[in-house]
C-alpha cells in the first residue's frame, strides 16, 4: 500500500496536470516509442520554439486529471507511453507534431483536445493546416498597412506644409459662413421686380388724373 507521502505526491502531480489542461487551449497526445534521442531532442526543440509545453506523463495520473476537467473520452487511448504537447496557441501543438510526424513515422498521434473537448485525428490534421497565430496577425496587419501608410503620408504633408488641423476646420467653417448670406440674398433680389410692377401700375393712374385738366 502506498505511503501517505507517496499519495500526497501523486495528488500534487494530478493537480498540476489539471491546471495544465485547464490553462491550455489545445493539446495533442502522442506515443513517442521508437524515437531516437536525437529525434526526441529535435521534437522538443521545435515545440519549445513554437511556445508549446511538452512532457511525458503517466497514464494513471493523466486519466485522473482528465476526468476532473471533462476529458473522460481520453481514457480509451491512455495505454502505452504517452507524451502531451499543450499550448495557448490553438494550432501550434498540432502543426508542430504533424510536421514532425511526416519524417518520423515511428511517432503516433493518439488523440487531442481543444477548448475542453476531445477532438478526432481528422480534426487534429485540420488544425495542422490552419495558419499559425503569428501568420494570421501578419496577414491582418498587412491588410491594414496600406490605409495606415496613406494616413501617415497625409498627416506628414499637413505638418510639413505648416498647416494645422484646427486651421483646416476653421477654414472649412468660414467657407460655409460666407456661402450662407448669398443664399439669403436671393429672395430680396426676387422681390425687386414686384416693386417695379407696383410703380408701373401707379403711373397710368397719375396720367389719368392729369387728363381732365388738359381737356379744360
Amino acid at each position: 500500500m502506498p505511503s501517505e507521502k507517496v499519495l500526497e505526491a501523486k495528488k500534487a502531480q494530478v493537480a498540476e496536470i489539471v491546471e495544465t489542461l485547464k490553462s491550455s487551449t489545445t493539446g495533442v497526445l502522442v506515443d513517442y516509442r521508437g524515437l531516437t534521442v536525437e529525434e526526441d531532442t529535435k521534437l522538443r526543440n521545435d515545440l519549445r520554439a513554437a511556445g508549446v509545453k511538452y512532457f511525458v506523463v503517466k497514464n494513471t495520473l493523466l486519466r485522473l486529471a482528465a476526468n476532473q476537467v471533462g476529458l473522460e473520452e481520453l481514457d480509451s487511448i491512455l495505454h502505452g507511453p504517452t507524451a502531451l504537447a499543450v499550448s495557448e496557441d490553438p494550432v501550434a501543438p498540432a502543426k508542430v507534431i504533424s510536421e514532425f510526424a511526416k519524417d518520423n513515422e515511428k511517432m503516433e498521434i493518439k488523440s487531442g483536445f481543444m477548448d475542453g473537448k476531445v477532438i478526432t485525428l481528422d480534426e487534429i490534421k485540420q488544425l495542422a493546416k490552419t495558419p499559425s497565430m503569428e501568420t494570421l496577425i501578419a496577414k491582418i496587419m498587412g491588410s491594414l498597412n496600406s490605409p495606415i501608410s496613406g494616413l501617415a503620408r497625409l498627416l506628414s504633408t499637413i505638418v510639413d506644409g505648416g498647416v494645422e488641423i484646427a486651421d483646416l476646420i476653421a477654414k472649412k467653417n468660414g467657407e460655409k459662413t460666407e456661402e450662407e448670406p448669398v443664399a439669403e440674398a436671393q429672395p430680396a433680389e426676387e422681390a425687386a421686380p414686384a416693386e417695379e410692377s407696383a410703380a408701373e401700375e401707379a403711373a397710368p393712374a397719375e396720367e389719368a388724373a392729369d387728363a381732365p385738366a388738359d381737356a379744360e
